[in-house]
């Protein structure tokens, strides 16, 4: 295929990602800029505006709708499931999933310093492990979040959004999975394309990363088991080793981080391990209880 046409957001960030799977592909791809409500609205937290998929209804909808071929996501902007219509295509190879820190290093904040994030799943876990601490909504592009960080002692964002944007100096630590697990597709990008678009999804399928989409399909599968998003403090991750074994680790808790639901598992196919973990933390953890209360 010489050319197609990828869905994408506005953002600069967006724009990068769209334009890393062209170089990928290595083919002439046409941007198709959409405005989503996710990027309208940052006066409000993402969960009051529905949590998970806010911000790609609006591009999935483009190559619905024949506007575009393909659509570029953050994956962790993806719900668990995939609308009728489209497949999703290919994940290539993962950045970093981890979160980082920009300000203050973690060991160095002072009883009661204000932290700025959106993330109920970030203000949880830290809120776990520093009860002290306080926190206040940070939402808008990552170019925004990063200009209102004096304002806090530290702000948490994605760190393989910073390396794309080529801001990785800001940061003053990145934060191990070990004590903050990332959001679902953390550091991975998500294609779309509608389904039965057969020379689409091949030219797409050339770029799959298969650990990375391994990795995913294993988080996505434990939120779709789990019915989380967004609005709730939940979050997993996944590895995949040289010999294919995939390590799921996976979190639940409250709002407030006063209880933390946390387990690890390991199982070669992917879904299978998502479902099993989920059924774990949800039925012999308790993890169905608490996020009934949290609902």
């Amino acid at each position: 295929m010489n050319s197609l046409r990828a869905a994408t957001r506005g953002s600069r960030l967006a724009r990068i990602q769209t334009d890393l799977v062209a170089d990928l592909l290595g083919v002439e791809v046409e941007s198709v800029v959409v405005d989503t409500q996710g990027d309208r609205r940052t006066d409000v937290p993402i969960w009051e505006l529905g949590g998970r998929g806010v911000f790609v209804k609006e591009v999935q909808a483009a190559v619905l709708e024949g506007r575009a071929d393909f659509a570029v996501h953050s994956a962790k902007d993806l719900p668990s499931s995939t609308p009728d219509g489209l497949v999703l295509a290919c994940v290539p190879e993962r950045a970093d999933a981890r979160d980082a820190l920009v300000g203050q290093r973690f060991d160095a904040l002072v009883p009661g310093a204000r932290i700025g994030t959106g993330s109920v799943r970030r203000r949880a876990q830290l809120a776990w492990l520093r009860p002290d601490l306080t926190f206040a909504g940070l939402r808008g592009n990552m170019e925004t979040r990063l200009s209102k960080a004096g304002g806090f002692a530290a702000i948490v964002v994605a760190a393989a959004a910073l390396d794309r944007l080529g801001r990785m100096a800001e940061v003053t630590e990145v934060l191990p999975v070990e004590l903050l697990i990332p959001q679902v597709g953390q550091g991975a990008l998500a294609i779309e394309c509608r389904a039965g678009d057969d020379d689409t999804a091949a030219a797409l399928a050339a770029i799959q990363h298969g650990p990375s989409r391994r990795a995913v399909d294993a988080e996505r599968a434990w939120l779709a088991e789990v019915g989380g998003g967004c609005d709730l403090p939940v979050g997993a991750h996944a590895t995949v080793d040289d010999g294919g074994c995939i390590t799921l680790t996976a979190m639940i808790a409250t709002a407030d981080g006063r209880v933390m639901l946390r387990d690890t598992d390991k199982g070669d196919d992917p879904v299978e391990l998502g479902r099993r973990l989920a059924r774990h933390i949800l039925d012999d953890a308790g993890g169905s209880s608490l996020l009934a209360d949290l609902r």
